[in-house]
């Protein structure tokens, strides 16, 4: 939403600065996006006078002038224009001015072998006409000398900010003033709209042809007939209005619709009388109808639209857009003002489905004021009497007017309940009525005001609303900064719950394992969602924002596989990715869960010893599992007590990868390669390895309040690594050998690793090598070879209790 600062002060009484206006309108919760300065583009150039005009010796069209452009300063200009003459007044931009239509630095130039130092604009050139015949033609009162976008009142600052969708009053520059008001920026002026003095007989009211239950497509509709009206250009000031909030002015009777569309969010339609053939029908369109309309396009039209039409058919699309064939232009001499109400909800149906946004549309859909119809009416037809003349007829309204403006029952104690702002009574009265809003003139017995909204304010509903009024407008600054309360045990610490503390610290764990994070689309496609076991119809959404996105996620690996492929068709193959998020499993109140997921691709390994008996290069299942068990450990959860179950669901391969869990009834989530069944699907290309844990799953570590926090326990005493290369049947997993090896001795044993796995030549049939590295940590003293060779024979038999396993010859 755009406007102007003169514009506003129009409305509002004020003398504050533009830089007040912004800051206000931003505290009040219309945050301003953009101040610009149109002069600014202009501050190259004059207004100047041409004093001689003479021919050209080499030219026929072009005419050598000689221009003031103040202070008695005379320059030479050669001039291909019709209309350049002695005594013009007109704009000169001087050489090193950057024309705003083309982008150009003009430069000195010769043109025919005649000097030229300078240009003199056509309104095309400056981008303010579509005017490209002739230089602009100032009146004789602009001053010679005086910088064009002063003389053209072109200085006006224009502000634009964010409307939010349920702030419609503020959809014109008068609800804006209304606000800036209200928070004690000025006086809103608020004139009442007179109505115009008219003489019957009125037009034939328009007949609504819709069943009773759908009598909300069109609850009013009124009309007036202006005769013998004069239609051309509008007036400077209301052009220059609508050329600085972006629209192009085509006539009077076009431009005063524009006009208080943004000035008093009234959208409104003008038709040529004389093109209408019969009576005037509001119904639905009936099928294979269609409607050439007025920005060039031809629409087909279906029963959901609701149009206004004649005998011959549809002449214009009801609230979003008129036809071509009913437009006003210069032969128009009788014309028919409509002022009426249409569906909200319908509204945008049809304007999604026709993909028309246009700035009725705009207002339509989100609400306009019912009780200013026929004062919105009235002053158009001021307007045009003041611009184009004429005889305006009785107004015919079909329809009825419904009422508005919600009565609420409120409490001024409840904005110190709901936001924590103490305010006396008194300022909370008069907030809501600078606002528009009437009150009571005194509390019930229980304390509560009258309150009855404006008609201008559909999305005031009840008490919370209310409170939300004063607080913005009595300032979010006065809300005292009030901590959240803290935990019982540890000072400063957040008072999370488990949950939260759970997701803030899988992302840290996630991120110091180099993986960088993601956040994508809660939404895949169906076909996506049915290959990661999800897909389910009450799953599907009823209204996506694109067709390709109409499935809740149930898993989170579709959205990261989707973010590397895009890095890998960038060039930057070797994704290393993670996201902490919502999936979507079912309806059900249990079928929502937070999990994290991990994904890696191309030669994104994880950083290590190096020790592998994969050697280097692509990334593999091992670092998925890496991924996650470093992930589980850093919640909390026992690693050495997770199962690893081979194969995961139907979407990874089912020979490289494999679940985890605590036990059978406790499955935590999965590791391993994706299927190239699904890659296909994604259109990604391999290998691409990741993971996904189920956080709300992982049990809830036990409490233990007599149990002290760990002490960061500074060892001075150098680890000892010994290796260890047993040999086991070949179907026992080598992660039972790295777990029986840390069990060889708890209190010395501080890690160990697997490094390889062999099979071959000096190993026998069905059986395999698995190379153990143990990490021992003395604690009190040096150790020596005795003691390694104790802890040794302790982990070669707790190794061989457990496995069968036997030290390699």
């Amino acid at each position: 939403m755009k406007f102007t600062l003169s514009w506003l002060k129009d409305h509002l009484e004020t003398g504050a600065s533009l830089e007040e206006v912004v800051e206000t309108l931003t505290r009040i919760g219309l945050e301003v996006e953009h101040v610009g300065d149109p002069a600014a583009a202009l501050k190259d150039f004059r207004v100047a006078r041409i004093v001689e005009a003479a021919p050209h010796p080499n030219a026929d069209r072009l005419r050598v002038c000689q221009v003031d452009v103040g202070a008695g300063a005379l320059v030479q200009v050669v001039c291909g224009a019709p209309n350049a003459r002695a005594g013009l007044k007109t704009v000169f931009a001087p050489p090193g001015a950057v024309i705003p239509a083309s982008g150009a630095t003009l430069a000195r130039g010769v043109i025919r072998g005649v000097e030229s130092a300078g240009m003199l604009c056509s309104g095309a050139e400056l981008g303010l006409s579509d005017a490209a015949e002739g230089i602009m033609e100032l009146g004789e009162d602009a001053p010679v000398g005086a910088p064009f976008a002063q003389a053209a009142g072109l200085d006006d600052p224009v502000v634009d900010f964010n409307l939010l969708p349920n702030r419609p009053d503020a959809m014109g520059v008068e609800g804006v003033a209304r606000d800036l008001a209200a928070a004690g920026l000025g006086r809103f002026k608020g004139r009442a709209v007179k109505p115009v003095p008219s003489a019957p007989p009125a037009p034939a009211p328009a007949r609504l042809d819709f069943a009773p239950d759908e009598a909300r497509l069109a609850p009013a509709f009124a009309l007036r007939l202006i005769r013998g009206v004069r239609n051309g250009p509008s007036p400077d000031w209301l052009a220059r209005r609508l050329r600085a909030i972006g629209l192009r002015p085509i006539n009077a009777l076009v431009d005063v619709t524009n006009y208080l569309a943004f000035d008093r969010a009234r959208p409104l339609h003008v038709f040529d009388a004389r093109k209408i053939a019969g009576e005037l029908v509001v119904r639905r369109a009936r099928a294979g109808e269609s409607l050439a309309a007025l920005d060039g396009r031809t629409y087909a039209l279906d029963p959901e639209t609701v149009v206004i039409a004649d005998e011959t058919g549809p002449l214009s699309i009801g609230g979003i857009m008129g036809g071509a064939s009913s437009g006003c232009d210069g032969e128009t001499v009788d014309v028919l003002v409509e002022s009426a109400l249409w569906d909200p909800v319908n509204i945008a149906r049809t304007g999604r489905r026709l993909s028309i946004n246009s700035d009725a549309r705009y207002r339509f859909e989100r609400g306009v004021d019912p009780a200013f119809l026929l004062p919105g009416l009235e002053l158009a037809t001021a307007l045009i009497l003041a611009f184009c003349g004429g005889e305006p007829s009785a107004v015919a309204l079909s329809g009825r007017i419904p009422e508005s403006g919600a009565r609420v029952a409120f409490a001024p104690s409840e904005v110190e309940r709901l936001a924590g702002l103490k305010l006396p009574e008194a300022e909370v009265r008069a907030i809501l009525e600078r606002l528009g809003f009437a009150l009571s003139e005194a509390p019930d017995s229980s304390g509560r005001l009258a309150v009855t909204a404006p008609s201008f304010r559909p999305d005031v509903e009840g008490p919370a609303d209310l409170v939300e009024e004063v607080v913005r407008i009595a300032g979010l600054d006065r809300v005292a900064s009030t901590p959240f309360p803290r935990a019982a045990e540890g000072v400063g610490e957040p008072a999370l719950t488990p949950a939260q503390r759970r997701v803030s610290s899988a992302r840290r764990a996630l991120a110091a394992s180099g993986l960088v994070e993601a956040v994508t689309w809660s939404f895949v496609p169906h076909a996506q969602a049915q290959a990661f076991g999800g897909g389910a119809p009450e799953l599907r959404l009823s209204n996506p924002i694109a067709a390709d996105l109409s499935d809740m996620r149930p898993s989170l690996m579709p959205g990261l596989v989707a973010a590397a492929r895009r890095n890998a068709d960038r060039g930057h193959g070797d994704a290393a990715l993670f996201e902490v998020g919502q999936i979507f499993r079912s309806e059900a109140a249990d079928g929502q869960k937070t999990a994290a997921c991990a994904l890696r691709q191309g030669s994104a390994k994880i950083s290590g010893t190096g020790r592998s008996w994969m050697g280097s290069g692509a990334v593999d299942a091992f670092d998925a599992k890496a991924d996650a068990l470093a992930l589980l450990g850093a919640l909390g959860v026992p690693v050495g007590a997770l199962q690893v179950v081979p194969g995961g669901p139907d979407h990874m391969h089912p020979g490289r990868s494999g679940r985890l869990q605590l036990g059978p009834k406790t499955v935590l989530g999965y590791f391993g390669e994706l299927h190239p069944r699904v890659l296909e699907l994604l259109d990604a290309q391999g290998p691409l390895v990741g993971f996904e844990i189920v956080l709300d799953d992982i049990p809830s570590p036990k409490s233990r309040p007599t149990r002290a926090k760990p002490k960061l326990e500074l060892i001075e005493l150098m680890p000892v690594r010994r290796d260890f290369a047993f040999v086991v049947e070949k179907d026992v997993p080598a992660g039972e050998v790295l777990k029986a090896a840390l069990s060889g001795d708890r209190t010395l044993i501080s890690g160990a690793e697997l490094f390889d796995v062999y099979e071959g030549a000096g190993v026998a049939p069905g059986r395999k090598s698995v190379g153990v590295c143990v990490t021992l940590q003395p604690r009190e003293k040096t150790l020596t070879e005795a003691d390694i060779e104790a802890a040794a024979g302790r982990i070669v038999a707790e190794v061989a209790r457990r496995t069968g396993a036997s030290l390699r010859g």
